[in-house]
């Protein structure tokens, strides 16, 4: 009998996390296991992706508490005052207060979440699987029947804030905790002393051999442009920093340096960054080209790889430009000195302009380091069939 497995998502945007899962998706034998998606949303531009017979479901309730988690407890009062539910503003404001007071965001989930039904189905493994998120890990802990669950870290706790009694509670119901990167697990029990036994690292699946085909896409990629081609793929926000890649383009630029920067993805800061391009003068160099579920493409015809990003958990998209052999630089999140040995197989910058400019400086003078470095990345091991095997 095929076992149950239980991944929890809050929708298939074009992001790293869902591309790792996508990445996970592909190992998992399905002959032995029966594998459904629980998705806050049913929504995002990697649904299509996600391979045939795997059962994509749609939580019943999340509608029904999104406002009040999402906007401030004031619009939740008035909401509530509006309908004239008296007793359940008196409800809300005792908890929420209560919470605050004790900074104890277990007690406010419990309460939010009280009305939601209890998961019918009994599975072996349940993964809530874009952690930390708070909504997700408490409906796994704490709405789901299963025999295992396992919450998988993807970001750097010491940036992406986390209420640490919330987390202590909850992962008193997981029995693994799979964080991205060896300096992420550190961080992590860093904040949750009581998970140090339960906490392993895993890090994120790279299908090599898929992304090098996938690379060979045909795209319309500036074809006509002599100069040396920048590419950085990431949410367009402010944690990516491409507010750093456009005032480092600036100074490359008025230094004579004939070089453009494209970035693949899309955000809710992208208006903050056109107008920054508007500023800085650089319509014609900075080329912002959306978002894409094949972003490889891009990549393969650089001739520079440039991660700006002020944090990270892993960076699935470093790993990537290293399958495809291109010269790297990225800034020193954490996850990054596991994959990048500095001046070996890439170069690591302060998340400064300052920093960030001078690595790239160096390696659009210098073509013989970026031919070393092609070299060196060859020498490469990516088998990861060892830790899958835990996995299963």
């Amino acid at each position: 009998m095929k076992k149950k497995i239980l991944f929890m998502l809050t929708s298939m945007n074009i992001g790293g996390v869902e591309k790792s899962f996508l990445s996970l998706l592909s190992t998992i034998p399905k002959e032995k296991y029966d594998i459904t998606l629980l998705l806050l949303e049913r929504k995002g531009g990697f649904l299509e992706y996600i391979p045939p017979g795997i059962k994509v479901e749609e939580t019943t309730w999340f509608s029904r508490v999104k406002q009040i988690i999402m906007q401030p407890p004031q619009q939740t009062v008035r909401n509530l005052m509006y309908n004239k539910k008296i007793l359940k503003i008196v409800n809300f404001i005792n908890v929420y207060f209560i919470s605050k007071f004790f900074n104890n965001r277990y007690l406010y989930y419990k309460n939010v979440l009280k009305d939601v039904p209890n998961n019918p189905v009994e599975y072996d493994i349940a993964i809530s699987y874009q952690g930390p998120t708070d909504i997700i890990d408490y409906y796994i802990a704490k709405k789901v029947n299963a025999k295992r669950k396992i919450s998988w870290v993807h970001f750097d706790v010491s940036k992406h804030r986390i209420n640490e009694k919330l987390y202590k509670k909850l992962y008193q119901n997981y029995e693994k905790i799979f964080v991205v990167s060896n300096q992420g697990k550190d961080k992590l029990i860093e904040k949750v002393p009581t998970i140090t036994n339960k906490t392993e690292v895993f890090m994120n699946i790279i299908p090599k051999d898929v992304i090098i085909e996938m690379s060979k896409m045909p795209i319309e990629f500036d074809n006509n442009y002599k100069g040396l081609r920048i590419v950085t793929v990431g949410r367009l926000s402010k944690e990516k920093g491409q507010d750093l890649a456009i005032k480092v383009l600036s100074r490359l630029r008025s230094e004579g340096y004939e070089v453009r920067w494209y970035c693949i993805g899309e955000g809710n800061d992208r208006g903050e960054y056109e107008r920054l391009i508007q500023i800085y003068g650089l319509k014609e160099d900075f080329l912002l080209i959306g978002a894409s579920p094949n972003p490889y493409p891009y990549i393969q015809q650089s001739d520079i790889y440039v991660q700006t990003s002020r944090h990270e958990g892993y960076c699935l998209t470093l790993a990537e430009a290293k399958c495809l052999l291109k010269p790297i630089v990225t800034t020193n999140f954490i996850g990054a000195f596991e994959q990048i040995q500095d001046g070996y197989n890439g170069f690591i910058a302060h998340c400064s302009e300052e920093e960030i400019y001078k690595k790239i400086q160096y390696l659009i003078e210098n073509k013989n380091m970026r031919q070393r470095l092609r070299i060196n990345l060859i020498k490469e091991s990516f088998i990861q069939s060892e830790q899958l095997q835990r996995f299963f």
